[in-house]
C-alpha cells in the first residue's frame, strides 16, 4: 500500500531534483549539476569489494582468500553522508505525509539503475530481492529491496523473481554487529527456490552492502539450488 501512494504522489506532483528540487530534463531523477556533484564509487576495481587493485588482478587478495559465491558486487555510491540520509528515510519514512516524500526513493532507485550498469559478464536472466522475514515485513509495512529491484529489473531487461529466496528465521539487525557476528547471525538464515536448478545467472539486489554477509549467505543458497552464477546489486556500500 505504501509503495502504491508514493507512486501515486509521484505521478500527482511536478517532477524535480530528488537532491535539490531544481528542474530536471524529462525523466531524469536529478539535475545536471546534482549528478555530478553525488559521490561515485570509482570504477575498475575489485569487482567484489570495489577497492582499487592493480589492472592485472582478477580481484583484491582478501576477496581471493574468501572464495565468496558471488560473482560481482555493484554499489554506485559511498554509503556516507546525504546518501546514508536517503536510505534512512527511504527504510524507515516519518509518520504521516512527509513519510510518503518521494525523494529519497528515486534517489536510490536512480543509484541502483546506475549500479546495475556496473555488471560485467553474463547478464542476469533474473532479478531477486534479498528477502525480509514476514514478521519485519509486516511491521515496516513495505519491503525495501523489493522495491528496488524492480528498478533494476528495468534496467538489466529481466524479469523479477520475488519467490527465488526466503528468509527461514528472524534474525536479529546487522547494525553494530562486527564481521563475524554479522556472518554468524544470518547463517543458514535463506532458502532458495528448488525451481531456479540451471538458471544461468540471477541479481541479487538490496540496498547497502557493508560486509557482503547477507548477500554472501543469499548467494550460498542460490548456488545451492544449482544457480550457475549469482551478482549483487545495490544503491551504496559501505567503504
Amino acid at each position: 500500500m505504501r509503495g502504491m501512494l508514493a507512486d501515486l504522489l509521484d505521478l500527482l506532483l511536478p517532477r524535480a531534483c530528488a537532491r535539490c528540487a531544481g528542474a530536471v530534463h524529462g525523466t531524469d531523477v536529478f539535475c545536471a549539476r546534482c549528478v555530478t556533484a553525488i559521490p561515485r564509487i570509482a570504477a575498475g576495481g575489485c569487482p567484489l569489494c570495489q577497492v582499487a587493485i592493480a589492472s592485472a588482478q582478477p580481484c583484491c587478495a582478501a576477496c581471493a582468500h574468501d572464495r565468496l559465491p558471488l560473482a560481482q558486487v555493484a554499489a554506485e555510491a559511498p554509503f556516507a553522508g546525504e546518501i546514508a540520509r536517503w536510505v534512512h528515510a527511504f527504510k524507515y519514512p516519518s509518520e504521516g505525509l512527509a513519510g510518503f516524500d518521494p525523494r529519497p526513493a528515486a534517489a536510490l532507485a536512480a543509484l541502483v539503475a546506475d549500479a546495475a550498469r556496473r555488471l560485467t559478464g553474463e547478464p542476469p536472466v533474473l532479478v531477486a530481492p534479498v528477502p525480509m522475514h514476514p514478521r519485519k515485513r509486516r511491521e515496516r509495512g513495505f519491503h525495501p529491496a523489493g522495491e528496488l529491484a524492480r528498478t533494476v529489473a528495468a534496467a538489466l531487461g529481466a524479469p523479477v523473481e520475488r519467490r527465488a529466496l526466503q528468509q527461514l528465521r528472524s534474525t536479529a539487525s546487522q547494525t553494530g554487529l562486527d564481521r563475524h557476528a554479522r556472518r554468524r547471525n544470518v547463517r543458514g538464515a535463506f532458502e532458495a527456490n528448488a525451481r531456479l536448478r540451471g538458471v544461468a545467472c540471477v541479481a541479487l539486489v538490496d540496498d547497502v552492502v557493508t560486509t557482503g554477509a547477507t548477500l554472501t549467505e543469499c548467494a550460498r543458497a542460490l548456488r545451492r539450488a544449482g544457480v550457475r552464477r549469482v551478482v549483487a546489486v545495490c544503491a551504496a556500500r559501505t567503504l
